[in-house]
């Protein structure tokens, strides 16, 4: 059973952007974005609440601005999806997930060592340029399901 409900729609948005925020990070930085995507579909908490799929995700809004900086600024969003990201992208919704990106809301480029906390939030771990963060313990146990 698929961790969340998607259609092909999904798969395809769901790719897109794991390539354009993460195609320099390989195919492991890709999934990892993806499982951040999953994550806040099935948030029930925070500045998630409301998301309840991945197109919601993609698009949300945060003040003023989307939530993924690929979707105002990045060329590489808005080209088509390729095979190799909509397969990576069905694993994510499938059932990959893997530290440090596991039960990640968050995750930043910083341009020095990623913080200990970002928004009061625990940093997990870094792959490559990322920094990924998980809620504080007790603030979004639904990410952990």
């Amino acid at each position: 059973m698929a961790r969340i409900p998607y259609r092909s729609k999904d798969v395809d948005l769901m790719a897109r952007m794991m390539r354009a925020e993460a195609e320099g990070e390989g195919k492991q930085g890709m999934l990892y974005v993806g499982n951040v995507i999953v994550n806040r579909v099935v948030a029930d908490c925070t500045d998630f609440n409301e998301l309840r799929s991945v197109e919601d995700v993609i698009f949300h809004v945060q003040g003023g601005n989307y939530s993924f900086e690929a979707v105002q600024k990045g060329n590489l969003f808005y080209q088509p999806a390729r095979e190799a990201e909509r397969r990576l992208a069905r694993l994510n919704l499938k059932y990959w997930r893997d530290h440090p990106a596991k039960y990640a809301l968050w995750y930043f480029n910083p341009y020095g060592p990623c913080p200990p906390q970002w928004y009061s939030q625990p940093f997990t771990g870094q792959y490559k340029a990322h920094c990924f963060y998980e809620p504080s313990p007790g603030t979004c146990d639904s990410v952990y399901t």
